[in-house]
């Protein structure tokens, strides 16, 4: 990450294979009486416990009923018009979420009317995992059924978890979270990791060949960190964490949580933390709350200093990462053989998922984006 990403070169016009961009993300609530509809619609069918979405609703109250992950788009949006005007890039912008307004239904629909043949997508997710690609393609099914012949094409963009737009401003903004701890703690202070837990079961069928989940948020990590390393000269120990689990406790979720970390962390005499959300594009109501409201709390009740890193939310090398992809994308549709911009060891991600890629645990459902 020492030199700055290549940008695509010689690339066709995206126009010349698709006619729209569509950002795809979770949504969230706007208003407080939002809040528990909003929660029971992204639980249903998955044995949440009520106490459960009633302390996650609190999460919500805390800021006013309204998450933080619209407002996120909103500005991702904005800042992907100016970067697209800035490459001669002239296609519309849309956006759907799966929970909450503006609706995958609903934007697909205006889509179809707007007379849109085939679309590139965006998922704010960058990680094989079924809750972060299968369930988003599964939804995206859904809102194309109903249209019939006039259904977009669907192409869904790869997963970014090792492209430097992404891992760049992570490094910063871990350097800038660094600085903000007390002077003598930073020498030996840990990072922890944090990504959303999902059930170990998911976890271990993710990506084509199983273990995907982990293997992509360990491999980013290490990039992150061996990158603070040769910018500062210290090495800092690191770990990948989990949070946010909302499952029931008879199911078996990955750990250890963030918190369980901070005490053992504590317990052995750790000097301090920056806790970095390795598994978030923006700061969403799991980062503002569970990190920035429930874990510094619980390490501040240990004595345990803790900064917290931002994620990439608009970064202009994020934005200009997803203007990248789109342009690789467009020229592999246009048969062009295109360099892949990707760090570490695992190399770019596919283009479109293999059939049996991040299993649904529930059994098969209809998809789009898939490799025929």
């Amino acid at each position: 990450m020492s030199t700055p990403a290549p940008e695509p070169s010689g690339l066709p016009d995206p126009r010349s294979a698709y006619d729209a961009f569509l950002l795809v993300s979770f949504g969230g609530p706007e208003a407080p009486e939002q809040v528990m509809p909003f929660l029971e619609n992204v639980t249903r069918g998955r044995g949440i416990p009520p106490d459960r979405l009633a302390d996650v609703a609190e999460h919500y109250d805390f800021f006013g009923g309204v998450s933080p992950i619209n407002a996120a788009c909103r500005t991702m949006i904005e800042a992907l018009r100016d970067e697209f005007v800035a490459h001669d890039i002239d296609l519309p912008i849309y956006w759907g979420n799966r929970n909450g307004e503006p609706s995958l239904d609903q934007t697909l629909a205006r889509m179809a009317d707007d007379g849109v043949r085939r679309a590139v997508a965006f998922v704010t997710s960058a990680y094989s995992s079924y809750s972060g690609c299968r369930q988003y393609r599964e939804n995206l099914a859904d809102a194309v059924a109903p249209l019939g012949a006039r259904a977009p094409r669907l192409d869904k963009l790869r997963h970014y978890f090792n492209h430097p737009g992404f891992l760049e401003p992570l490094v910063d903004n871990v350097l800038a979270a660094l600085d903000r701890l007390p002077v003598h703690v930073r020498g030996g202070a840990r990072l922890a990791f944090t990504t959303h837990s999902i059930p170990l079961t998911q976890a271990e069928a993710s990506g084509p060949a199983g273990g995907a989940y982990i293997a992509q948020h360990q491999e980013a990590a290490r990039l992150v960190a061996d990158e603070v390393a040769r910018r500062t000269g210290v090495v800092h120990a690191w770990a990948l964490v989990f949070q946010s689990r909302s499952g029931p406790p008879t199911q078996a979720w990955l750990e250890p949580d963030i918190g369980d970390h901070l005490a053992m962390l504590a317990a052995d005499g750790c000097p301090g933390v920056v806790m970095v959300p390795i598994g978030f594009v923006s700061d969403h109501i799991e980062v503002r709350y569970d990190l920035d409201v429930e874990a510094t709390e619980r390490a501040a009740m240990l004595g345990l200093p803790v900064a917290r890193a931002g994620t990439a939310g608009s970064d202009p090398r994020f934005i200009a990462m997803i203007r990248g992809l789109v342009q690789e994308r467009a020229a592999v549709q246009r048969g062009r053989t295109v360099d892949r911009v990707a760090l570490g060891r695992l190399g770019p991600s596919h283009d479109a998922c293999p059939a049996g890629c991040c299993p649904n645990p529930r059994g098969p459902r209809p998809t789009c984006c898939q490799a025929e």
